[in-house]
């Protein structure tokens, strides 16, 4: 009778035998271990199934690509467009100018944009996500703040108006997303974060644009106008400028901050423009200020019958000798600081027509503070 021989094989840990176990049993543990090993390695793109990749989404994944396609519905596509003259036949002809991004303000067809998108164009059309393109008017602008308004006859049912949010507490750090159409392709999304809060740019009127966002998410020609969401989906600003040496996206984007929007764009659907309120005064030349070495916004002149007239406030004079006698220095106007121009335009920026604020000035080297009732510019 036979007997049956059972092979063992040795299995060895830092050179020493640490136990023995059947052939067949090592090589079923071997195999065991290997698609193990190989089940864990990353998949290969390319070589993966649909569904493979589908299942391979992180939550995270899946969060940015829901957020695209319920938030790029919002954004539209700017094309602004300038009218030549033919001198040889004398037809005019609509020659495309630039283009840009924009989103759907509300239901109406009311689209915000930038200025600077629109600026030097005499029309512009708006092409929505299905691919519908739209003539537009104009209905606002403010330049100061490198916001527009368009509005388009799109039905209600085309239109997806943004969700709105708000920038009072962002943080740095904090994710952000940006859509729009750069370079005139289909909506593309870039990601990545906020890199500083409260910087401060120039808009096409030169007057500054103040707490604006810092971002890293790439924004490229195109990108202007389109907005700057946050990671719910929310908007949180509106792309307008990148800083770049060399004129091509460097990783610093600059996005105007929605609670500026917030007011802006009803005040533009409502009256076409921003209108600040004045306190009646024209100021000295900030070159003139600053040679004098002063601090502030020097009045030159009293506007008559203004909310600064009735408030005894003096512009620059000569007295009987014909000496210079300089004006009240505004340095403070409803508790913000002032010193310059740019500032006391900024401190003007969300008061209203009617309003009483108090107004710190220097008379005479000597301190004083006087209640002013703010008016509207003239026209």
């Amino acid at each position: 009778m036979k007997t049956k021989r059972t092979y063992w094989r040795d299995y060895k840990s830092s050179g020493r035998v640490r136990s023995r176990m059947p052939a067949r049993v090592f090589e079923s543990v071997l195999v065991g271990m290997i698609l193990t090993f190989t089940s864990s390695l990353p998949i290969d793109p390319v070589l993966a199934t649909p569904a493979a990749a589908d299942a391979g989404l992180t939550a995270a994944e899946e969060a940015t690509i829901e957020l695209f396609r319920r938030a790029s519905r919002s954004v539209v596509y700017i094309t602004s467009i300038s009218l030549r003259r033919d001198w040889f036949d004398l037809n005019v002809y609509e020659i495309p100018r630039g283009t840009g991004s924009g989103f759907v303000w509300d239901a109406k067809g009311r689209i915000v944009t930038n200025y600077h998108v629109l600026q030097g164009a005499n029309a512009a059309q708006v092409t929505l996500q299905d691919q519908s393109v739209w003539d537009s008017k104009v209905i606002g602008v403010a330049p100061e703040k490198d916001l527009a308004v368009l509005e388009i006859a799109a039905p209600p049912d085309s239109l997806h108006p943004i969700t709105v949010g708000s920038s009072a507490d962002l943080q740095v750090g904090q994710s952000v997303l940006a859509i729009g159409n750069p370079f005139g392709l289909d909506q593309t999304l870039t990601t990545g974060v906020i890199s500083a809060l409260g910087r401060e740019i120039e808009s096409v009127a030169r007057i500054p644009i103040r707490d604006v966002i810092q971002t890293d998410a790439a924004i490229n020609p195109g990108n202007s106008g389109g907005p700057l969401l946050d990671s719910a989906g929310r908007l949180i600003g509106v792309n307008t400028a990148i800083f770049s040496p060399s004129g091509a996206y460097a990783g610093i984007g600059f996005a105007i901050p929605v609670d500026t929007v917030s007011w802006v764009v009803p005040e533009l659907i409502s009256k076409g423009v921003v209108e600040r309120p004045t306190l009646g005064v024209e100021l000295l030349s900030a070159r003139v200020v600053e040679n004098l070495g002063l601090d502030g916004a020097v009045i030159g002149r009293i506007v008559p019958g203004s909310g600064a007239d009735r408030a005894g406030l003096r512009g620059t004079r000569r007295d009987v000798y014909g000496r210079v006698i300089l004006g009240d220095v505004i340095v403070e106007v409803a508790g913000l600081a002032v010193k310059g121009i740019d500032d006391l335009l900024l401190a003007l920026d969300r008061l209203r027509p009617g309003q009483e604020v108090e107004v710190s000035l220097i008379r005479d080297g000597q301190p004083l503070t006087v209640a002013v009732e703010l008016g509207l510019p003239s026209r």
